[in-house]
């Protein structure tokens, strides 16, 4: 084993010539098939438990957006901001602002320290955060603790696309993908359900964000035992650690076609060449764009307004906030566990149609209920079963198709840094549509306001339409090649 990392270290340090490549491309052509017969797909099972370490991550992203849904009544009692509606949306929006500078160093981050460093170094700023948070008694402890999230939370979901999309078998990627959208919904459930006691025992609170400290601790220790991207470390010249990481995950007999396939598309590039001015023109300007609009659009869908809204409209038909949160959160992950039974057999383009299309038809009833011509259970059915409908659509495609199709279609060379930005436009605008939500509320009304929304919905529907390539099946090389014009 020994030798054959040697010859491989020696061969990756010679350069990416033509020769070397077309070598391995021989080499991968001839792994392909054993004694004359296709070796098939790699195991799953071999990448499983890293998939599954890397998704605390997205499951830490959910528990910290809904920390604070059941507990910020006892929270500003407890801090004595109580009342003061613009300290109690400074303890939400905080962590929104940790999370937008978060996001803007992810790329550096990952690409200099490496995915699993990257992990951990997300999972730092959490358990000090949430340290804080919980042993607190003013309000700047409160918001300090909560920017010291925000920035983990930031710096979190970019790395989890990334991390899984370089360590899925291709042909189970779309699946693995959905799991950090899952993760995510687990979370938030997770906080309602152990916020629920908040109301009823003094300094609950403190608990729910003690509890957030032991996933973190995991992520943190679970990840030095997990392999590292094989792309990251190829990119930083490291061949024979590649090499040895792509057999832990997909096996001794996938490692050669794999490292071919691999050194098509990388040929030597330098992780620290990427300047930011290379992402906003050029050759890479299509990809960009094409992510960054996916994330607006999925934002300015309005998905973030109706997670906030949800509760006054079902208060407004009597059903208490509690109920609400929950028939809000389970339809969030029945269609998470239903896009992950479909990503990889229907492809990421064809979700991402039906979601906003199905978006469409829920802000339809949504706006239905209220018009005139509804009243009494007519609009209670109308905007609840709208509400929910609209839940569910968005996480069949709009919600967890964006973070992978990103990680799929960014090339190599500026996968993480290019994530990075994308991910900065996401929050961006979910800063926004959460601050100017509430005043359009007042001004223009629920209908016009909906109707804003299904346009953004329809606009998506086409721009999806127009532009995104379906990447179901393809290796990221092949997607790369596909997508970017020749030098």
């Amino acid at each position: 084993m020994r030798g054959r990392h040697s010859d491989a270290s020696f061969m990756y340090k010679r350069g990416p010539s033509k020769d070397n490549i077309n070598d391995f491309d021989r080499e991968g052509s001839s792994v392909r098939l054993l004694n004359g017969k296709d070796i098939g797909n790699p195991s799953w099972k071999r990448s499983l438990p890293h998939i599954l370490v890397a998704t605390i991550s997205s499951f830490l992203y959910g528990y910290h957006l809904g920390v604070v849904n059941e507990t910020l009544e006892s929270i500003s009692i407890n801090l004595g901001f109580s009342g003061d509606t613009f300290a109690e949306g400074l303890v939400v929006s905080t962590c929104l602002g940790g999370a937008f500078f978060g996001s803007l160093f992810s790329g550096w981050v990952s690409d200099g320290l490496g995915r699993k460093r990257a992990f951990q170094l997300c999972a730092l700023p959490m358990i000090i955060g949430a340290s804080m948070s919980a042993t607190t008694n003013s309000l700047w402890g409160m918001l300090l603790g909560r920017l010291f999230v925000g920035t983990g939370m930031g710096l979190g979901p970019p790395v989890a696309a990334l991390y899984v999309a370089e360590v899925s078998p291709t042909f189970i990627r779309g699946t693995y993908g959905s799991f950090t959208q899952i993760a995510t919904c687990l979370g938030l459930l997770g906080a309602l359900f152990i916020g629920l006691p908040a109301k009823e025992i003094v300094d609950w609170w403190r608990v729910c964000f003690w509890v957030s400290i032991v996933p973190a601790v995991v992520l943190a220790l679970c990840m030095e035992f997990c392999a590292e991207s094989p792309h990251w470390l190829l990119k930083r010249g490291r061949g024979a650690e590649a090499e040895a990481e792509f057999e832990r995950l997909l096996g001794g007999l996938h490692v050669k076609s794999a490292m071919a396939e691999l050194s098509r598309s990388e040929r030597g590039d330098e992780a620290d060449s990427v300047k930011l001015s290379e992402l906003l023109y050029g050759r890479y300007f299509k990809v960009v764009f094409i992510g960054s609009t996916l994330f607006a659009l999925q934002q300015l869908s309005g998905i973030n307004a109706i997670f906030y809204f949800s509760t006054t409209v079902f208060k407004s038909f009597g059903v208490p906030s509690d109920l609400a949160n929950i028939c809000v959160g389970f339809s969030n992950l029945f269609g998470s566990v239903v896009a992950t039974m479909l990503m990889d057999k229907l492809g990421r383009k064809v979700l991402l149609l039906g979601s906003f299309s199905g978006m469409v038809v829920s802000m339809a009833l949504q706006i239905m209920a209220t018009s005139s011509f509804a009243s009494g259970s007519g609009a209670l059915y109308l905007s609840v079963g709208g509400m929910l409908l609209f839940v569910f659509t968005f996480s069949l495609g709009a919600g967890p198709v964006p973070g992978l199709l990103l990680s799929e279609i960014l090339p190599g060379r500026i996968r993480a840094k290019a994530m990075a930005v994308c991910m900065a436009v996401h929050w961006v605008i979910n800063f926004f549509v959460g601050l100017l939500f509430l005043p359009l509320l007042e001004k223009i009304g629920a209908g016009v306001l909906y109707s804003i929304f299904a346009a953004f919905c329809v606009l998506a529907v086409i721009f999806v339409k127009s532009n995104v390539l379906e990447t179901k099946g393809k290796s990221l090389q092949e997607i790369e090649i596909a997508l970017l014009p020749s030098e």
